[in-house]
């Protein structure tokens, strides 16, 4: 414990990786009582802002991704993405403009890597398919015993990219370091979101949703 706590003198951010060439060159998993979770600094409002589970094809649009054409049926089968709701999107804006300014207007997406398609199906089931920020390290981050994780953090514009790869404690490695890879590379090659209205359903729906792919 010493040691680690020296390196966390020397970098104030070690889990928050930014602009990196190789974002999995350093995993460092770590039991899910220690690792970090979201943060929030002072907007403790947003934490009453919810995020609700995407489909496949929602995440993998918004991170402008496609699994390679020689890649397994597998690829990415094992992640588990919270995007905001659009609830969440104009309450952040209507905050942002309530405060003049000083009230943020940033979104979190949040990206669970597993290491199985089995443990993200029986997470899958235990997580709530809404919940507010404010309860994800708790009821979600926290709520897994038994496995670790390792954390990355991107901000992009008005978007923090949470990346979570999650694998069972005492497990050696990382079974799926090639889709995390392969995520964390498409997180940092994005663009800053200076607006994210655009991710806004029609008024007929009640969620963020894209269409499905042809």
């Amino acid at each position: 414990m010493e040691v680690k706590d020296k390196k966390s003198k020397k970098n104030k951010n070690p889990d928050d990786h930014h602009q990196t060439t190789n974002p999995c060159s350093n995993l460092s998993f770590k039991p899910t009582s220690d690792v970090k979770g979201l943060r929030f600094g002072g907007q403790i409002v947003v934490k009453s802002f919810n995020v609700r589970r995407a489909r496949r094809h929602e995440f993998l649009r918004l991170l402008s991704l496609s699994p390679p054409p020689a890649a397994p049926s597998s690829t990415f089968s094992s992640i588990t993405v919270y995007l905001p709701t659009n609830f969440t999107i104009l309450a952040h804006t209507v905050w942002h403009t309530l405060t003049l300014g000083l009230g943020t207007k940033k979104s979190k997406v949040i990206l669970f890597v597993f290491e199985s398609e089995t443990m993200k199906d029986t997470v899958d089931r235990i997580w709530p398919a809404e919940i507010p920020l404010g309860e994800v390290n708790k009821k979600m981050i926290r709520k897994l015993i038994g496995c670790e994780m390792a954390r990355f953090k991107f901000r992009k514009g008005c978007i923090t990219f949470y990346v979570y790869a999650v694998r069972s404690k005492g497990h050696i490695g990382f079974s799926r370091v090639n889709d995390l890879r392969m995520i964390l590379e498409s997180v940092v090659a994005l663009m800053d979101f200076k607006d994210h209205t655009a991710m806004l359903a029609t008024s007929t729906h009640e969620r963020i949703e894209f269409p499905a792919p042809v």
